[in-house]
């Protein structure tokens, strides 16, 4: 194909499509017509180094060959089904996907994605527990549904208040620590005695759940410093308050990790996923439930539901991803590469620009965080960062940028060889804009 089919793809696009997030005249995206791995490319076959993942969910890549045969399979044997059946497909990916979690969580609600994940885990939080209250952090973002924006600590919440008992309080984020911290021990001790405060003065008798993203992803990939998420739930346990940990976007594999919060020396009550579970290949998300929390509907009725719960195309992907995941080592690459590869070659990166005025991360999940100025920490300019996504793009790379950073979240299953060209390609851009 050519450049007037990508012609035409931006003319239907400009014409009949309505973006989310955007004023809608100002867009212009670019097209995207293929994928294989790492890469996508347009109709004209212009390519373009993935280090977006899109939207951080294809951590399998683009277009695994053993995940779009399952689909296909699947789509020959039986499209769709209501969620009232029983299908051995729905039930073989509950099963993988309990099986990866701790142990006394045996059971999953699946829903469309992740906003509609978190609306449930709120949801069940307030029917097991009968109280309303759910505090959430400032500096997240949870979903674009009732509560779930809500519970979003970020700018999209402001005009979409609409949804009741909601609560923010900060979490740690050392590099612009809001209680005066200067060691992550300081950070952890501080956030966690404002968290015990809010919870006090909110009454805990009237709170129902604390939701944490496990590591707040769009919010800037704030790695939560040593002892938080323990102290969060040594909260949580003495007030008699479920903990709800998002693991929408840091799940699966993301981290390195199966789940963000495992080596954090606790256990949360419920678990959102979506994203990484089958790398968006089918749209699916879901609730993984503590069985304290599951045997409360045993003879109650959970009213809740959804058309395409545990749709079977979403099953059978999420069954051949996280079997290929486990078969081929994937997660253990994406740990590999965020310790060896990208981890400090993002270190170097930030010696030799001195824009750079964090990184952080683990896995193939980081971010640089962009200041004008490294002693004030004065955030880069937007349209800064506006140059510097054209510019990666132009040279062929797909960054995720946000604010006054930019977020390197390529697939795991990036090799060495890619995340080199990738630094080269940042190397090259921000020595010409910064």
């Amino acid at each position: 194909m050519t450049d007037s089919t990508d012609a035409r793809a931006l003319e239907l696009d400009r014409t009949h499509v309505f973006h989310s997030w955007s004023a809608q005249h100002s867009l212009s995206p670019i097209v995207v017509a293929g994928g294989l791995g790492t890469r996508v490319w347009d109709h004209s076959g212009r390519t373009y180094l993935d280090f977006s993942s899109q939207m951080v969910n294809v951590n399998i890549g683009h277009q695994h060959p053993a995940v779009v045969a399952a689909i296909q399979q699947q789509a020959a044997q039986l499209a769709t089904i209501a969620p009232s059946t029983a299908n051995l497909t729905r039930g073989e990916a509950a099963a993988r996907i309990a099986a990866k979690a701790p142990d006394g969580f045996e059971k999953v609600f699946f829903t469309n994605g992740g906003a509609d994940a978190v609306e449930n885990a709120i949801r069940l939080a307030r029917l097991h527990t009968g109280r309303d209250k759910v505090l959430s952090r400032y500096r997240s973002y949870h979903g674009n549904t009732g509560a779930a924006i809500a519970a979003t600590g970020d700018w999209r919440r402001i005009p979409n208040e609409f949804a009741r008992g909601h609560v923010h309080f900060f979490g740690p984020y050392l590099y612009r620590s809001e209680f005066w911290a200067t060691t992550p021990e300081q950070e952890t001790e501080r956030a966690l005695h404002h968290l015990e405060r809010v919870v006090q003065a909110e009454g805990p008798s009237g709170i129902a759940a604390i939701l944490l993203e496990s590591l707040p992803g769009t919010a800037g990939i704030l790695v939560q410093p040593p002892g938080y998420l323990a102290g969060v739930r040594e909260i949580c346990d003495r007030y008699g308050i479920l903990l709800i940990l998002d693991e929408v976007m840091s799940g699966f594999g993301r981290t390195g990790k199966w789940f963000a919060f495992e080596g954090h020396d606790m256990r949360p009550d419920l678990i959102a996923f979506a994203k990484g579970v089958n790398s968006g290949y089918v749209p699916v998300g879901g609730v993984i439930i503590s069985d304290e929390i599951a045997a409360t509907f045993d003879d109650r009725v959970f009213p809740g539901g959804l058309t395409y719960s545990g749709h079977p195309l979403a099953a059978a992907s999420i069954v051949a991803a996280l079997d290929a995941m486990e078969s081929e080592g994937i997660i253990d690459n994406a740990r590999r590469i965020g310790d060896e590869v990208l981890g400090p070659a993002l270190a170097g990166l930030a010696e030799r620009h001195p824009a750079i005025g964090e990184v952080r991360g683990e896995g193939v999940f980081w971010a640089l965080e962009l200041v004008a100025d490294r002693d004030t920490r004065e955030p880069l300019p937007a349209a800064t960062i506006g140059a510097l996504k054209q510019g990666l793009i132009a040279a062929g790379l797909l960054p995720f940028t946000a604010e006054n950073r930019i977020h390197v979240v390529p697939p795991c299953v990036v090799t060495d060889t890619e995340v080199a060209e990738a630094i080269d390609i940042y190397d090259t851009v921000f020595g010409s804009l910064l």
